[in-house]
């Protein structure tokens, strides 16, 4: 298979195309809220947030299928994004207490699946996700989920910009951090509802934070930040699919597509960590 070939010939098919379209709309949302949570130092919120969100995943899964997925992550990830936010700012020890809630809400949501008779392979789909087999009904969701937290986020940006470099004159200048983290979180638990049926739970965290952190690396100034790490993601994403794909149909080797397009992710981080070393290595002989 040609170079062509590889990077286009699958997405003639339309599982294809409907799983690049989720990505694609994931990448957008991810890459702008990934570099507000880069910039504030909350991926472990982050991580908070898509554990909290499992039981509620769990528990609508069990209900009634595929079709409670959405509704049951919805209301769990807008609870736990208010429960973390008021923890956040509380005098107990944030990370302790953030650990000790998701820890129980991911357990809850074990116990929930295990109730099960396919417990394993009920389990395996809410964990890693099922991205070659989403429906036209749940693209059309996902596309609209991440529109919703792009506009939280675009309604807020300066603000969230600023709280971000200087909470001290933030509060100064009469703004209400309550209300503007209580947005930031609740988009964030919106990306992660997005997600987490097209790649999974335990997968969702990578592509809220990789990308961010990526456009870190990158560059310093605060706007670019935004559309290259929404890039990259969205790049990462194509390449994932087409390499899960060409290893399918050319080697016969099955890889989990959500995985693959996590590993290209990281190994974009890795890249660009590399080149930042070297260019700073550089810079300092030359400056000495």
């Amino acid at each position: 298979m040609d170079l062509a070939g590889f990077l286009f010939d699958g997405f003639a098919l339309p599982f294809m195309a409907r799983a690049l379209a989720v990505l694609a709309a994931l990448s957008l949302v991810a890459g702008v809220v990934g570099v507000l949570v880069n910039l504030r130092g909350l991926e472990f919120i982050s991580d908070g947030l898509t554990h909290a969100v499992f039981p509620g995943i769990a528990i609508g899964f069990v209900w009634s299928g595929q079709d409670g997925l959405f509704v049951g992550a919805l209301i769990a990830a807008l609870v736990a994004s208010v429960a973390l936010t008021l923890i956040a700012r509380s005098k107990v020890p944030t990370d302790a207490a953030i650990a000790v809630v998701f820890t129980a809400m991911f357990s809850i949501g074990v116990v929930v699946v295990s109730r099960e008779a396919n417990y394993a392979g009920q389990l395996e789909q809410l964990l890693f996700g099922r991205l070659l087999t989403v429906g036209p009904a749940e693209v059309v969701q996902t596309i609209v989920i991440c529109g919703v937290a792009l506009l939280v986020v675009a309604l807020t940006l300066k603000e969230q910009v600023f709280r971000a470099f200087d909470h001290t004159g933030f509060s100064a200048a009469g703004y209400r951090p309550l209300l503007l983290d209580l947005m930031l979180n609740g988009a964030i638990a919106l990306v992660v509802v997005a997600a987490t049926s097209a790649v999974g739970n335990l997968l969702v965290l990578a592509v809220l934070i990789v990308p961010g952190a990526v456009a870190r690396l990158l560059t310093s100034r605060l706007w670019l930040l935004f559309p290259i790490a929404a890039v990259f993601s969205g790049v990462a994403a194509w390449l994932g699919l087409a390499l899960g794909y060409a290893a399918s149909v050319d080697l016969g080797i099955e890889l989990s597509s959500g995985a693959t397009v996590v590993l290209v992710l990281v190994a974009g981080y890795a890249v660009a960590l590399l080149a930042r070393i070297l260019v700073d290595r550089l810079r300092g002989r030359t400056e000495r």
